[in-house]
């Protein structure tokens, strides 16, 4: 990973450019000329842009913020365009929506050029052109079935495009939905073939075979062709021809999320992210995600939604239900204040009086499902800072905390707006002296895992129950749950019995979000399942109960994302979605 990006920075001053501005924006072979993509070491160059470009703000970059527009999250400000998205009052100028289109069409270009100069090329080896051509017809089919995810059919352009000539003539109209998937999985199958099942440590984080087999199973899920789905991910998981994939649960769910977890055989396809001086390639979880204590002043922008917390269940399996705890939590907000709120000292600096039921939510909270600690920062805990000055914080709800008296406050909030903030992703005190400046909070070098086997395994759970399997989906939710030592379904207890494909989906549907929050999943997998408008009708609310947000009302045309009104603009030929005109 390390070696990678500093190759990227290599490619920059070969061309003898300033800054990595021109590699971002513009075409490799208006780079190139008369002197690149002509050896093999050129064709491994030039692919690592491409991957770079997964971390443009609004293709990838921060593609996990997407679950605050779901059931299991929540965000506020503008600042990574999540205000209107929230409260479902977008339109074809938002510039969320309008980066999503860019930034990912940009990244496809530059996949194109790949394959156009090294299919071109007379001088690079066949082993070389084959495997970097597969590399990017799997980032370009990644890139396609993300925008197809939120705009439905868009237009397709290949490496027949000559951006040199027609970069701004691009008027082809768009393409039907299944159009777009069925180009996607033609990406995919040539990938598959040409990929290698795995890369030696100096190239760890380039596309493989097992990488193209689960994404093509993605993308056949989402069509709902369950049978080959189910094939795609078995490649992987069983491995029945034995190419030695070796993907496998970490033990340690919750250093997936570190540096720890880099190298992981749980790892399919990751943004690799990296810091040190002078090499900024990391993602802004510090900013976004990080908390007012985080390492440079975090805004945490991004939330989990007390619906997230509350649905972790207790380790037996059984559904948490706060009254079983604290009677009278459910009916009566003045409870619950009295089971978060504290009061601190005269001088703000400790803590007065801990909240009356202090002692029973701490006990509560290690009868839960062990992702729910690991995953939320949650009240009375503890959060290693990193602003200033490394220090052991404990995050409070009272009246006057702040982070200059150690406790971590909500970014943008603070008393009474009591809510959860993530623990997943955000980096822990100055990360061993990594983070050294203000503003490395936009570059937190923790890769971000786009497929991982966890995911792969509950993919194939719902690919058997869409074939009416149910046993065989049981199998693999039962696999995920117990690395974190989770009551399996169907042991026998009441309350753990799935038997039917309806029980085992809400089965599904549960393990994805507790196992999966904060990976970017969980709005397009609403949307696919048909159920988005119940995750966006409620209105937001803090611990409290307090009412942080209205939605206008969920309707149809929701479902699917306006194409921008400049690139209509810009193509005639493109027609808006219902709606949306």
């Amino acid at each position: 990973m390390k070696k990678l990006y500093k190759l990227l920075f290599i490619i920059l001053a070969t061309f003898s450019l300033n800054s990595c501005y021109d590699l971002d924006r513009y075409s490799q072979d208006q780079l190139s000329s008369a002197t690149f993509w002509k050896t093999d070491n050129q064709a491994n160059q030039g692919i690592i842009p491409v991957y770079a470009s997964l971390k443009n703000g609004y293709a990838f970059g921060i593609i996990w913020s997407m679950d605050c527009v779901s059931d299991i999250g929540w965000g506020y400000d503008d600042n990574v365009g999540l205000q209107s998205l929230l409260q479902n009052s977008f339109n074809a100028n938002t510039g969320h929506v309008k980066a999503r289109w860019q930034h990912t069409y940009d990244a496809i270009r530059k996949a194109n050029d790949v394959i156009r100069q090294v299919g071109l090329s007379k001088t690079i080896s066949d082993t070389v052109k084959s495997t970097v051509i597969g590399e990017a017809k799997f980032l370009r089919a990644l890139l396609y079935f993300h925008l197809t995810n939120y705009f439905g059919g868009v237009p397709i352009y290949d490496e027949t495009v000559n951006y040199d000539a027609d970069y701004m003539n691009l008027t082809s109209p768009r393409a039907t939905e299944a159009a777009v998937r069925e180009f996607v999985l033609a990406d995919l199958t040539a990938a598959i073939k040409d990929l290698p099942v795995k890369w030696d440590a100096k190239n760890y984080g380039r596309a493989t075979k097992g990488a193209a087999y689960a994404l093509r199973g993605k993308v056949l899920l989402y069509e709902k062709r369950y049978a080959e789905s189910a094939k795609d991910f078995e490649e992987i998981v069983l491995d029945p021809q034995n190419r030695g994939y070796g993907y496998s649960l970490s033990p340690n769910y919750a250093s997936l999320f570190t540096q720890e977890g880099h190298a992981s055989n749980e790892m399919i396809f990751s943004i690799q992210n990296y810091l040190s001086v002078g090499f900024q390639m990391g993602m802004g979880f510090g900013l976004y995600v990080g908390n007012q204590s985080t390492f440079g002043f975090g805004w945490n922008n991004v939330l989990p939604s007390v619906n997230l917390v509350d649905s972790y269940e207790l380790k037996n399996g059984k559904p948490f239900n706060w009254n079983d705890f604290i009677p009278g939590y459910n009916e009566s907000a003045d409870v619950r204040k009295e089971v978060f709120v504290s009061v601190l000292s005269d001088d703000k600096k400790s803590i007065a009086s801990y909240p009356k039921y202090y002692n029973e939510l701490l006990a509560m909270y290690d009868q839960r499902d062990p992702r729910m600690q690991q995953t939320i920062i949650l009240p009375y805990t503890h959060y290693l800072a990193g602003n200033p000055t490394v220090h052991n914080s404990e995050f409070i709800f009272a009246k006057g905390a702040a982070d200059a008296n150690g406790f971590p406050v909500v970014g943008r909030y603070n008393f009474p707006y009591v809510c959860y903030l993530y623990r997943k992703f955000v980096p822990e005190g100055n990360m061993n002296g990594q983070l050294t400046q203000k503003s490395d909070r936009l570059y937190t070098p923790i890769n971000f895992p786009l497929i991982r086997y966890a995911d792969v395994l509950l993919m194939l759970a719902e690919s058997y129950n869409g074939q009416g399997r149910t046993d065989d989906a049981v199998k693999y939710i039962n696999m995920v749950r117990a690395r974190s030592n989770m009551a399996q379904i169907n042991n026998g207890d009441p309350w753990m019995a799935a038997t039917s494909p309806e029980a085992v989906f809400e089965r599904i549907k549960h393990e994805r979000a507790v196992e999966l929050a904060l990976e970017g999943h969980r709005y397009s997998d609403l949307r696919r399942w048909n159920i988005l408008d119940k995750a966006l009708s409620d209105p937001i609310k803090d611990v409290i109960g307090v009412e942080l947000m209205k939605r206008q009302p969920f309707t149809d045309q929701l479902m699917y994302w306006p194409i921008p009104a400049e690139a209509i603009d810009k193509n005639p030929n493109l027609k808006q979605n219902p709606g949306w005109d």
